[in-house]
């Protein structure tokens, strides 16, 4: 027996964000996305109706649950090209994150590889852990970016040596919404032997044909990334032939998730990250056109104020701007916009400790900009922005 909710309704492209009527204008989609109305319905119905545990073999209640969490693997590798058995549910890309370079370290000590190439512009949910087995003993090299933002394929292939374990490398820096050249950083190492982790928290369902690359051993979801709950993600680990990546568990307990990830699957937000990739998949080029749009309209307002955008706009993804106003600092903007429009300065996970972006420093942009730098994130499901407002608003800054 299975339970299916609908999703054949079409996609409320241009409509308003769900419970913002009345509020500041939601702009900070890159922090968490707004949970899509049909992925709500999906997840309250295995939440207050069909809640039966997926490990329970005995009645149907756990025989529903458990072909919604098999359901649900199809979605997610539909997205990225891989294959059912290869995706592990997570409590999101951090957690994935870890699994990826943590759950390598026994293979790295026993084979004697302990060097690990990454970039200087990753996720604190990447730097962390590196740092922690750094502390283990490990070597890491981290590849700095060109001044437009990007990490070049061939500083990832001078970086790699014989001894190198892993290469990790983020597929949207979340930030500045550059593009990094997975595709070529994945032709590059065609002829090493090391691991290859893409955190694709920011491009998973919304950049795919990158993702779909078989040279990619390890690929972390965020489902808050994708209008799926916060609270669940997942990491997809492809086969090498019919060689799994050596990972070992972090937590202990249960053997779920081929002994992996233990714990009680969520049911429920599985089902949401299930239906969430679908749509993503489906709905791709509709809401590719719709936030495209909206970015001509942002330039198109705030072009007057000679905007400095920090990275390479040819090669930002279309739902995202990180720019400086001459003579504006980013926290005063913050404030004079935050009745219109609902906006950041960098990473959420970091916004609280008022330092300098690291990845803006390590594109060598000048104090000013850095401290200039807002970052506008939106997405289809944005109806109108007033970005003449905004313009108004921040040309008044700059005196």
């Amino acid at each position: 027996m299975t339970v299916d909710t609908p999703t054949d309704r079409p996609a409320k492209l241009g409509s308003s964000v769900p419970g913002t009527e009345g509020r500041p204008v939601y702009l900070d989609c890159n922090a968490t996305t707004p949970v899509d109305p049909r992925v709500v319905a999906e997840v309250m119905t295995y939440m207050a109706h069909e809640f039966g545990n997926s490990g329970s073999r005995t009645h149907g209640y756990g025989q529903i649950a458990k072909e919604r969490v098999a359901r649900a693997r199809e979605q997610v590798a539909a997205v990225v090209a891989a294959r059912p058995d290869e995706v592990t549910f997570t409590s999101g890309a951090t957690e994935s994150n870890n699994l990826a370079i943590l759950g390598l370290a026994a293979a790295g000590k026993s084979s004697d590889r302990r060097h690990i190439v990454s970039t200087q512009i990753e996720h604190k949910a990447v730097l962390e852990p590196l740092a922690a087995l750094v502390d283990r003993g490990f070597e890491v090299t981290l590849v700095p970016p060109t001044r437009g933002g990007w990490v070049d394929p061939a500083a990832i292939a001078e970086a790699v040596r014989p001894d190198t374990l892993l290469v990790s490398a983020m597929a949207v820096n979340n930030e500045t919404g550059v593009i990094q050249p997975i595709a070529d950083i994945a032709a590059v190492l065609d002829q090493h032997d090391t691991y290859f982790h893409v955190d694709a928290a920011q491009a998973f369902g919304k950049l795919s044909e990158p993702l779909r690359s078989p040279r990619i051993d390890m690929l972390s979801v965020s489902g808050h990334k994708v209008f799926a709950p916060k609270g669940i993600g997942a990491l997809v680990t492809r086969r090498r032939g019919f060689r799994r990546i050596p990972l070992e568990p972090l937590m202990f307990g249960g053997g779920q998730e081929r002994g992996l990830r233990p714990g009680t699957l969520p049911v429920a937000l599985i089902a949401g990250l299930g239906l969430a990739s679908e749509l993503a998949l489906d709905e791709c080029d509709a809401r590719s056109e719709r936030v495209a749009a909206i970015k001509r309209e942002a330039l198109a307002a705030l072009s007057p104020l000679q905007i400095q955008i920090n990275g390479d706009e040819a090669r930002t993804v279309p739902h995202t701007l990180n720019f400086s106003v001459p003579g504006v600092d980013a926290e005063a903007a913050i404030v004079a916009l935050k009745d219109v429009v609902a906006v950041s300065n960098g990473s959420a996970c970091t916004s609280q400790k008022y330092e300098p972006s690291h990845v803006l420093v390590a594109a060598e942009l000048q104090k000013e900009r850095i401290d200039g730098a807002l970052r506008f994130s939106w997405s289809h499901l944005n109806n109108e922005v007033p970005w003449s407002t905004v313009a108004q608003r921040l040309s008044r800054l700059a005196g």
